[in-house]
């Protein structure tokens, strides 16, 4: 009798044993799967934030790329304009003060002749400084007449005007650009530079190349002015219009510079 009570308490406590162990086991269970629910949770959760961010991100960058890119055409409006004004009004009133000249040089006693003759030909130089910067401030005729001759007749009109050389060299299978409008983009980038040779740089010469590789552009321009620090310097508008200016064409753009060792821009342009 003692022995069969013996046997069902040991098969009662062996099933106790068996109860407690499936109850660890659901237990262990249960907290693995809630653990893994809050891990598949946080994953999901900073996936989604993640793609919120680089929504935003995105979103800011097609803006403010759309900005450069209003704030580009409005200039191109502004510049063509100026230019017809030029070509139109300036350059008109200019010729025909240059005709007046020749009339009264034809009848201007000898005493004065020199000095109306002298005249006449400063203003036939004006003139022909205003068609000149006319035509560099119209995109339309640096697409009609092409990049590379746009270029050299920048440079032909600075060098009349202030340097004592600026050169363009080409190295390289010349191609064309992606787009007609990159070429117009690079153009206005290089002018801003000359722009600030001319006011800042005390150059004496001016140096721009053109570097065509197989998947590459590289436009270098260069002067040999009293240069500046550029880590001390202000970013003023033309360094940031020159650099806001790249990123619309996918163009890398750097600029190095020392004191009394001019300043080198360097455009990267993707083909």
């Amino acid at each position: 009798m003692l022995c069969i009570r013996l046997l069902v308490f040991a098969q009662e406590e062996q099933t106790i044993n068996q109860e407690e162990i499936a109850l660890i086991g659901y237990v262990i269970f249960a907290v693995l799967f809630l653990a893994v629910m809050v891990i598949l949770f946080f994953v999901t959760f900073q996936k989604r934030k993640n793609k919120l961010l680089l929504d935003k991100v995105e979103q800011q960058k097609a803006f403010d790329d759309e900005i450069s890119r209003t704030q580009t055409e409005i200039q191109e409006q502004t510049l063509k304009h100026i230019g017809w004004e030029l070509h139109d009004n300036v350059g008109q009133l200019l010729a025909y003060a240059s005709m007046q000249l020749n009339m009264l040089e034809a009848s201007a006693s000898d005493d004065i002749k020199g000095k109306v003759s002298e005249t006449s030909d400063i203003v036939k130089e004006s003139l022909k400084e205003v068609r000149s910067l006319s035509k560099s401030l119209n995109n339309d005729v640096i697409l009609n007449i092409g990049f590379e001759e746009s270029i050299t007749n920048e440079l032909n009109r600075l060098k009349r005007m202030k340097f004592t050389s600026a050169e363009l060299q080409i190295d390289g299978e010349q191609r064309e650009l992606k787009d007609k409008k990159h070429e117009i983009i690079i153009f206005r980038i290089l002018q801003e530079f000359f722009s600030n040779s001319v006011k800042y740089s005390e150059a004496n010469n001016l140096n721009v190349t053109l570097d065509y590789k197989p998947n590459q552009l590289i436009i270098m321009a260069s002067d040999d002015g009293v240069g500046f620090n550029i880590a001390s310097a202000k970013k003023g508008s033309g360094l940031i219009n020159m650099k806001s200016r790249a990123e619309l064409i996918d163009a890398t753009f750097n600029m190095k510079s020392q004191p009394n060792e001019g300043v080198t821009i360097t455009i990267d342009y993707p083909f």
